[in-house]
């Protein structure tokens, strides 16, 4: 008997393994012809007969942006972020998926109801919930949004929406920051269109940190030596050490007109280190780079404030730019290049000749750059470093050369 039964095993262990072969063979055929296609032109282009759910799936997709102008509709002043957190969530609010933003600004949700690895499969409402950073707002007040599905036998997946959902804005928290030296006082205005909104006093070696309101446009201190402006944009400012005699306001900066160097005619690849002599600065360490040149970049695409490239620290190595004549450091946005290296600190070192001139660190965000303002009017080298050597990313560039 315990004969038989090993015999018996055995055959079924055969008849299973000879099965499998033969699926194996079938499904290798099916995908030669397939690759060989049919040699009969009859088909090529053949209006479809038979409409239904096919195997394939289709993304449902949530678009979110940075809202640069704040008035909760995508615009041509805005650009898509990457990297936010949306969660899909079904009508009776259980938790499907969860889908970042990728550099085109879509949080992608898989849908079809023949796959079951789809996030959605079945008609019903829907709701699409962004993920709102700390200190952000969404300003059109739409981050939760329901969306019904149903189903449409004919379609490509099955299921059709009413709609997608609209684009979500998403505005930082705008503040200006700095730290006033020892012995020194003065006062800090926000200005909105030539009008002072408010007024602060700024102490001797005290840090300081002040919200900025939507229509504030300019931010101006006075007294103490320590006399400038900067037209604000739409990210949070950092002003660093005031040092008293190292700056200047206006239009000129030491006799020279402020240039903007912004990355995008470095070359017309998608990545190249910056040569010495472009801009009429001398580069090290720091490469230019297409904004969607490497996949899952959330700073390298949230840094990117015009054009369609920005510098970055190659390797998470120390950088430098420099010239033999002095020239002005105005600002620069200063990112994050990865949402894995969030608060991450950057280090600014300036020099005038062997003189240090400025020292400030910053904390960095890969969701939006900060805009850094030391506004120094004569340095010969500039070096940037971050305090666990991620790269940081730079963008507009304001020098006077």
């Amino acid at each position: 008997m315990a004969d038989n039964a090993l015999v018996l095993l055995v055959s079924a262990l055969v008849l299973a393994g000879a099965g499998a072969l033969i699926a194996l063979a079938l499904r290798w055929r099916r995908r030669r012809r397939r690759v060989r296609g049919n040699p009969n032109p009859a088909r090529d282009y053949a209006p479809r007969s038979a409409w239904g759910p096919t195997s394939g799936k289709l993304n449902f997709s949530s678009f979110v942006f940075m809202d640069v102008d704040g008035d909760g509709i995508y615009g041509q002043a805005d650009r898509p972020m990457a990297g936010i957190a949306v969660r899909l969530f079904d009508e009776q609010g259980r938790f499907l998926a969860l889908a970042r933003t990728n550099p085109a600004g879509f949080a992608n949700f898989p849908m079809s109801s023949k796959r079951r690895s789809a996030a959605i499969r079945a008609s019903g409402t829907y709701r699409f919930s962004v993920s709102v950073p700390p200190g952000w707002r969404a300003s059109g007040a739409n981050e939760n949004q329901l969306v019904r599905l149903a189903e449409a036998p004919g379609s490509l997946v099955g299921l059709v929406g009413e709609g997608l959902p609209g684009p979500v804005g998403l505005t930082p928290s705008r503040t200006v920051s700095g730290r006033m030296p020892v012995g020194a006082a003065a006062t800090l205005s926000v200005m909105g269109r030539g009008k002072v909104l408010e007024s602060h006093a700024l102490g001797p070696a005290a840090a300081f940190r002040f919200p900025v309101s939507g229509e504030a446009d300019q931010v101006a201190i006075a007294d103490g030596g320590l006399d400038r402006r900067l037209a604000l944009s739409a990210y949070p400012a950092e002003l660093g050490l005031l040092a008293p005699g190292a700056l200047r306001s206006g239009p000129l900066w030491v006799g020279a007109p402020l240039i903007t160097i912004g990355f995008d005619d470095v070359t017309t690849r998608g990545l190249c280190k910056i040569p010495s002599g472009h801009a009429g600065v001398d580069w090290y360490n720091l490469n230019a780079m297409a904004r969607d040149h490497t996949k899952n970049s959330e700073g390298y695409v949230n840094g990117n404030v015009s054009g369609a490239c920005i510098a970055y620290t190659s390797s998470g190595h120390p950088a430098e730019f420099a010239r033999a004549a002095p020239f002005g450091f105005h600002s620069v946005m200063l990112t994050a290049a990865w949402l894995g290296s969030e608060g991450e600190t950057a280090l600014v070192e300036s020099w005038l000749g062997d003189e240090p001139v400025a020292r400030d660190e910053i904390t960095l965000s890969a969701l939006a750059p900060v805009h850094y303002a030391p506004m120094l009017k004569a340095v010969t080298r500039v070096r940037l470093s971050t305090k666990h050597h991620w790269q940081m990313v730079l963008d507009d560039l304001m020098l006077a050369l």
